[in-house]
């Protein structure tokens, strides 16, 4: 979790900088700008004109039609083709299953593995379940892939739950399948749930497709993965995901979500149904790629050296300057550019040194607001320019 001092103190300048009639940029926050397409409020419009879905959804595991295409859709993109019925759970957005996963699975004194930097519901879920955390680090040397072998044999024999997630947030990394090999080997060799957290499985760019971990022959045996119809159609307040993987695991989560929540309103159900199976979301993913290209090369052309991500949409970028922490920088470029970044100790020990810019920007149409962000950023003299 972000300490609150550094909440505190970011959202304090920027106060301040509002009210004295300063435009800032908010790079800062992971939730898409564009709107969700027209097709999908169509299909909710008609669904929620349904009687029977203005019920209780009473199904075992999520609105049939939903899991469904959840399935098919699964099977089209990545290859392998899960049972609707048994090894797909409708899920109120994916960060919800993942934190009710840790609630299902951890006791007191159990572990769990996570990464750092991370999202940080991995974390907080474990702690509030009463069980321990085991950082990996994640470090550009390593592609920012957890080494397997510096997690002790006592702590992977403790261990409940694996939580990774690719691509990454915060630091767009990717996974490759020769790293989703060793792990489910790691996680079979000491009965440890692997748990994938695919929110971003398809923003991609460059024609890059990323592999998923249920790709691998006898995955299924120790994996569930998490996707998430926000980032994929622009439906974050929508609040609908799905897991999909391992029926035991599959089973448990459910049995935790049913005395929990009674699901979400079949008719946006029905309406993720309509998007799973008709949507593309091609002109969207075009216009974070634009946005990338003017953020990161513009940067790099002033002198900060950044690397370009394949996926997701965040660019974690170390502070280019060694007198200043994540925090100090991220408050000096809010400071003097106007600018929000987030500070990347936010998300773990091992993130200080980054800050972290989303290619979501409520307001930018064509990526002017991007080109702006450099502009400021080079004016500022926060960064020694190359010219």
């Amino acid at each position: 979790m972000i300490p609150p001092y550094l909440f505190a103190e970011i959202s304090r300048i920027k106060a301040e900088a509002i009210a004295s009639g300063a435009d800032i940029i908010d790079l800062g926050i992971g939730d898409p700008d564009l709107p969700t397409p027209s097709p999908v409020i169509d299909a909710l419009t008609s669904s929620a004109h349904k009687p029977e879905t203005h019920r209780y959804d009473e199904t075992p595991r999520g609105w049939v039609s939903y899991l469904e295409a959840a399935s098919d859709w699964y099977a089209k993109e990545f290859g392998p083709k899960l049972d609707p019925a048994t090894e797909v759970v409708q899920l109120i957005g994916s960060k919800e299953g993942l934190a009710h996963l840790a609630w299902a699975y951890i006791d007191q004194g159990d572990i769990a593995i996570v990464p750092n930097p991370g999202y940080t519901v991995y974390r907080v879920n474990t702690l509030m379940a009463g069980g321990e955390v085991f950082d990996v680090a994640l470090r550009a040397e390593n592609g920012f892939l957890p080494q397997l072998s510096d997690i002790p044999s006592e702590v992977a024999k403790k261990a409940k739950l694996f939580y990774v997630c690719y691509p990454n947030n915060p630091t767009g990394a990717v996974a490759t399948s020769e790293f989703y090999r060793d792990l489910v080997a790691f996680c079979k060799q000491y009965d440890i749930l692997l748990v994938n957290d695919m929110a971003y499985a398809t923003v991609a760019y460059d024609g890059y497709k990323n592999p998923t971990v249920l790709q691998i022959e006898g995955a299924k045996d120790v994996s569930i993965e998490f996707h998430s119809l926000s980032k994929m159609f622009n439906m974050t307040g929508w609040r609908l995901g799905f897991a999909l993987g391992n029926a035991d695991a599959i089973n448990n989560l459910q049995r935790l979500k049913s005395n929990i929540d009674s699901k979400q309103f079949p008719a946006i159900a029905e309406a993720g149904a309509y998007a799973l199976k008709n949507v593309d979301n091609t002109e969207t993913l075009a216009m974070y790629q634009r946005r990338r290209d003017l953020l990161v090369d513009g940067l790099n052309e002033i002198g900060w050296e950044v690397t370009k991500p394949k996926s997701a949409f965040y660019v974690w970028a170390k502070v280019p300057r060694t007198d200043m922490s994540s925090a100090e920088f991220a408050g000096e470029l809010l400071k003097k550019a106007h600018i929000v970044a987030i500070p990347g100790n936010g998300y773990g020990t091992e993130g200080e040194g980054y800050v972290r810019m989303a290619l979501t920007l409520l307001g930018d149409t064509d990526g002017s607001r991007f080109k702006e962000a450099v502009r400021r950023i080079a004016e500022s003299g926060l960064v020694q320019t190359k010219r």
